[in-house]
């Protein structure tokens, strides 16, 4: 027998109309369906990275509970509604963060191409936060600005520049502008919310 797609909406139609008409509610139903998809799932509260926004998601997980399992997956992330931000509702882009999350062309390690090179090499974590920490060090004590044309201290910093995450606190961002203009001179400070 073959349905044709006009003739199965029909019949959709039809048995939505006699199951309503009977009295039968499939509100039940429909909330099993979406509770046996995260019925096991660890629930945890996130912030969706994408805008300035900061809407609230609640980032469903499969695995024990362990910190950097290799086990663990995301199978479902939704709005939150308990967020007065966005109410449980999401984005397009908000709503496609598992594929962010899950994805095989996601780098999980440190990738590194040295200048001149066109080929690149796998590094540990450590390596890259030594390096980046002695590039940082080299370039304030090259580029530090101490004084200006006039003699007053300036202690700037303009060859490097700092922009937080839209993720960010607002506890979170005055630490950093304490910490890298007060503490280091940089002036090039942005947080990624503003622009």
């Amino acid at each position: 027998m073959t349905i044709s797609r006009r003739s199965f909406l029909k019949l959709s139609s039809a048995g939505t109309v006699l199951t309503t008409a009977f009295g039968f509610d499939v509100t039940p139903v429909r909330a099993q369906t979406r509770r046996l998809k995260i019925e096991r799932t660890t629930e945890t509260r996130s912030i969706c990275p994408y805008c300035s926004v900061s809407c609230s998601v609640i980032i469903h997980t499969l695995g024990d509970k362990a910190r950097n399992v290799t086990g663990s997956t995301v199978v479902h992330v939704e709005g939150d509604p308990d967020s007065p931000i966005n109410r449980g509702t999401l984005c397009p882009k908000g709503i496609t963060l598992k594929q962010n999350i899950v994805n095989d062309l996601r780098l999980t390690k440190v990738r590194y191409r040295a200048p001149g090179s066109d080929q690149w090499e796998e590094k540990t974590w450590d390596w890259a936060i030594d390096r980046i920490a002695h590039l940082f060090k080299q370039t304030r004590d090259d580029k530090l600005i101490e004084r200006d044309s006039q003699g007053r201290v300036v202690n700037a910093l303009t060859a490097v520049g700092v922009i937080g995450g839209c993720t960010d606190s607002n506890e979170n961002n005055y630490l950093m502008v304490k910490l890298f203009r007060a503490g280091l001179g940089i002036i090039p400070l942005e947080q990624q919310a503003r622009i």
